[in-house]
């Protein structure tokens, strides 16, 4: 006898779907053995990991199913009993874990999971403090980066004019490892900070937050890329017009000598139908400035075409299911208290008593970011159950 999918805590619509992937990648597998398609290829290896944990969540389920035969069986000595039951109880243990991994298979890898990306900071609400903690978090993704070995640099870092130099006006990461985005992306919102600013007198707490936004990056050749990532592909997120592109060249300003003053190094680009607009000077070479103005403009167009899908499914959704809702990168996702040395993301519900951890980028990060990463999968399973309950009633309603 078999166990469920109840019974192992996978929902039958879940399984049916598993079991037609699974039947797809079998097909897509014969028909690469014929011919090689670069195409049938990638969803063949998008599919693969839904084959796999469902062939270990069939034999988990068979071993199960033998085992509770063999203790049924009057006629099995008491040995054999024994060691059926430490096996059945086992394999019981382990199908939870087995399933939850077969639901995480089953969701659709996002388009940009397995880019580079760019990390955007940016001051909001709270004025010198915002931009003090701005730079606080520019150190601790750099640290993160270095910590996880993840090859990283500081695209652009404006300051604003002051006593101080550490209040980021805005700035700019790359971090050039593969799949950086995926690992990064739970990043993208409002961090709020609460602390006592070294300049209040009276010890009040202030509130400040800081917008991040994490932006999909890729090689400057787009051309051997997939047509949905080739920015020279009319039909793909990166591609930009460029006679929809306004460029201006100018005087780069701030500290930085005679050189400042004498060259027009410093790119700003307009996007127009957008109204994005990208500036940088941070390097000497007006060359190098339009290069990374350009790689940012992409970035930020693909994002924003991405996210203009992406609420287009939430709201279709909402209309046939209700009820459903996505943070955005203008929701307040995280807040830092300093005086409480406490850190809590709002959407795992996940709190670190130690804000050292968190700030200098290392296991307090990394728990929250995971944490999310987990919350972000639930709520795909979630919706894709949704989705399939949905499409089943509306199938048997049409019968």
């Amino acid at each position: 006898m078999r166990l469920s999918a109840e019974d192992s805590g996978l929902s039958p619509v879940l399984l049916t779907r598993a079991r037609l992937l699974a039947s797809e990648h079998i097909k897509l597998t014969d028909q690469l053995a014929g011919s090689f398609d670069a195409k049938v290829a990638k969803r063949a290896g998008e599919l693969a990991s839904v084959t796999s944990v469902l062939r270990e969540w069939d034999n988990a389920n068979e071993s199960v199913a033998e085992l509770r035969s063999m203790l049924e069986d009057q006629q099995t000595d008491e040995e054999l009993r024994s060691l059926a039951t430490e096996d059945l109880e086992s394999t019981r243990d382990a199908l939870p874990a087995i399933s939850d991994r077969l639901k995480k298979s089953l969701i659709p890898r996002h388009p940009f999971a397995d880019l580079p990306c760019l990390i955007e900071i940016r001051p909001g609400a709270g004025g010198d403090e915002a931009g003090l903690f701005a730079y606080e978090m520019l150190r601790m993704y750099m640290s993160f980066c270095s910590r996880r070995g993840l090859r990283a640099m500081i695209l652009k870092q404006d300051v604003e004019d002051g006593p101080s130099e550490d209040r980021l006006s805005e700035g700019v990461i790359e971090i050039e490892a593969e799949g950086a985005y995926d690992i990064l992306r739970t990043e993208s919102g409002v961090h709020r900070v609460q602390r006592v600013p070294a300049t209040e007198t009276k010890g009040r707490t202030h509130t400040s937050a800081v917008s991040v936004m994490v932006l999909p990056s890729f090689p400057e050749s787009g051309s051997s890329m997939d047509s949905a990532l080739n920015f020279e592909d009319p039909s793909s997120d990166y591609y930009i017009d460029p006679q929809e592109v306004r460029v201006e060249k100018m005087r780069a300003g701030g500290a930085g000598g005679q050189h400042v003053n004498k060259t027009e190094s410093a790119i700003r680009l307009t996007h127009t139908p957008t109204g994005t607009v990208v500036s940088m000077q941070d390097e000497r070479s007006q060359q190098a400035n339009r290069r990374k103005a350009w790689q940012i403009l992409r970035a930020k167009i693909a994002e924003a075409r991405q996210e203009a899908r992406e609420q287009e499914l939430v709201a279709l959704r909402r209309g046939v299911m209700g009820g459903v809702a996505r943070m955005g990168r203008g929701d307040k996702i995280r807040t830092y208290n300093f005086g409480q040395s406490r850190c809590t993301d709002h959407r795992s519900g996940t709190t670190i008593h130690n804000l050292d951890a968190v700030l200098d980028g290392g296991d307090g990060l990394e728990t929250i970011m995971d944490n999310v990463r987990t919350w972000m999968a639930d709520r795909e399973v979630e919706t894709m159950l949704a989705e399939e309950l949905v499409k089943g009633k509306e199938k048997k309603e049409k019968q």
